[in-house]
């Protein structure tokens, strides 16, 4: 089963990433492993993508698209797969429907979760992390048993910048002008499953399994 997983910061992707990994036996691919693995392998793109990386610059899209084709169409094609965090805008979007042609391939379905943005501020509002062994705990799912103190080595839970109100709004809304034409798009095109997020992860992952079998 070959998917693209879609959606804004807070909505769950991870964890619905991580549920349908092992669903369904396959892999979970995001840009971050692919860049990685390119970098460390020393291959031409990976050099190429490392030039740029390594001055705080954003990779073209024709050497991330390049390394996407590695990946998925390499040597070893992947039989499946869930691609997480790529594409990004609609040419992209419209490149990688390109490349699966080139090799006589298709996706399976793209999966969009969504969730009321009042819901991701608050889920994303109430993350903190531990200052010493980085563990996650959320206030509201996931408390710690001494408030501002991690259960596992009693370090300090602090509040990142990426969770605070305003940097979750600018997220947000960097996600509405650049992703969300991609739902209308992958809608147009027949693959497009919408997911309402706001439900506990065993509810949404059963949700999304039911469609994806239907």
């Amino acid at each position: 089963m070959k998917l693209i997983l879609l959606g804004p910061p807070g909505v769950g992707k991870g964890t619905q990433a991580q549920l349908l990994t092992k669903e369904y036996k396959i892999p979970q691919i995001s840009t971050g492993d692919i860049l990685r693995g390119a970098i460390q392998k020393g291959s031409d793109l990976g050099q190429k993508a490392n030039s740029y990386l390594s001055k705080g610059e954003l990779v073209p899209d024709d050497i991330m698209l390049g390394l996407i084709r590695e990946k998925l169409f390499g040597d070893v094609p992947l039989g499946g797969y869930i691609l997480d965090g790529f594409p990004r805008t609609l040419v992209q979007a419209k490149a990688l429907k390109t490349m699966f042609q080139e090799n006589n391939d298709t996706l399976d379905a793209v999966l969009s979760l969504e969730a009321d943005e009042k819901l991701i501020l608050k889920r994303l509002s109430s993350r903190r992390t531990c200052r010493n062994c980085k563990a996650v705990y959320n206030l509201i799912t996931k408390p710690p048993v001494v408030s501002g103190i991690c259960d596992t080595c009693s370090g300090e839970l602090y509040q990142r910048n990426d969770d605070k109100i305003g940097t979750i709004q600018n997220r947000i809304a960097v996600y509405k002008k650049q992703t969300e034409p991609l739902i209308d798009y992958y809608r147009a095109a027949g693959i497009l499953i919408a997911i309402d997020s706001s439900g506990s992860p065993q509810e949404v992952h059963g949700f999304i399994t039911s469609q994806l079998e239907d």
